[in-house]
């Protein structure tokens, strides 16, 4: 689950400053640093893991740049050569500008989190069948609906609770399909995992995630399953929410790192579908986009009824739930 949505020319435009793709011996190719030993999970690991993640993020920008130096050289047009180094100057220095956003954003979370390693444990005996949260169920058959407007577009978001069921790790996790529509071509289809602990604690598993451009796969930088390539789950709704709760929503180092911060539970939340009372709120961020902040809220008994934009101030807001395929009555009664 993204916490900001990153367009194709975003991702373009920086250099994929985030990609976990490019080899070791790339990023010390690019620095003219010797390898050497990976030091063990002792002192403050949290702070090592983001300074391991920025000398990453910092080698894949200058990797990026110098891939499209090498572009640049073959335009043989002077001025228009000049254009392009001049370009590949300008998104060197933007995707350094978000390595150093990011470090300061995990930096900032670690004095939360504390110096500990994040490694969860996870007991598939510990895990129950169904999803019953009261503020993230997730009933199979019931789609969510949501609509928004993002630079004069209109955005829509179908999110299908499914009967699907996919094991990970052991875990039966229930299969989320969510779909984003911009201007009703379909521009990010993704698969997403949750399951419940018997404490009441919703995991999320991983996600499947491809954003598309003109009918074609654009990316799938997003997408992660725990227990592959040592990526790990997080919680995405706690059994017992408590003001000032700050979590991790998922960990794949470099690749998805949302964390979300509780910071109310009595609000009054007026949408498309309807007013909701108690609705928790929480301000979600990740050291992927430094400038992003999103606030959510979660309606007792429905789930996600609001997203709200705090940088463009877009809301993204719930109009509509089917259940197998028919219309529930809004909270209005129509």
């Amino acid at each position: 689950m993204k916490t900001a949505r990153i367009t194709t020319e975003d991702w373009k435009r920086m250099g994929k400053p985030r990609s976990i793709g490019l080899c070791a011996l790339t990023i010390l190719f690019a620095y003219n640093l010797p390898a050497r030993p990976i030091p063990g999970a002792t002192g403050n690991v949290c702070q090592q893991t983001a300074t391991a993640a920025f000398t990453s993020c910092k080698g894949a920008a200058q990797s990026g740049y110098a891939v499209a130096l090498g572009k640049c050289m073959n335009i043989s047009d002077s001025r228009a050569r000049l254009t392009c180094q001049k370009q590949a100057e300008t998104e060197r220095k933007d995707a350094l500008d978000t390595c150093q956003g990011g470090f300061e954003v995990r930096q900032n979370a670690c004095e939360k989190f504390g110096p500990d390693p994040y490694d969860p444990l996870i007991d598939p005996a510990n895990f129950v069948s169904e999803v019953n949260n009261p503020y993230f169920p997730l009933v199979p058959g019931t789609t969510m609906i949501y609509k928004g407007r993002s630079e004069g577009d209109v955005i829509t978001d179908s999110f299908a609770i499914t009967h699907n069921t996919r094991v990970i790790g052991g875990v039966s996790c229930v299969e989320v399909h969510d779909s984003v529509y911009t201007n009703d071509t379909l521009t990010e289809d993704t698969l997403d995992w949750f399951a419940q602990d018997k404490n009441g604690n919703v995991w999320y598993f991983g996600e499947n995630t491809a954003e598309l451009e003109g009918g074609l796969l654009a990316t799938i930088a997003g997408s992660f399953l725990a227990g592959v390539n040592h990526d790990k789950p997080g919680i995405i709704m706690k059994a017992h929410p408590a003001v000032g709760d700050f979590y991790r929503q998922e960990f794949s180092l470099g690749n998805a790192e949302d964390n979300a911060l509780t910071i109310g539970l009595n609000a009054t939340v007026t949408v498309p579908f309807g007013t909701f009372d108690h609705c928790l709120k929480s301000a979600e961020t990740t050291p992927l986009e430094p400038d992003a902040l999103e606030d959510k809220f979660f309606a007792p008994g429905v789930g996600n009824v609001l997203t709200i934009d705090q940088v463009t101030g877009e809301r993204d807001e719930l109009v509509k739930i089917m259940t197998e395929g028919k219309a529930v009555a809004d909270r209005r009664g129509h």
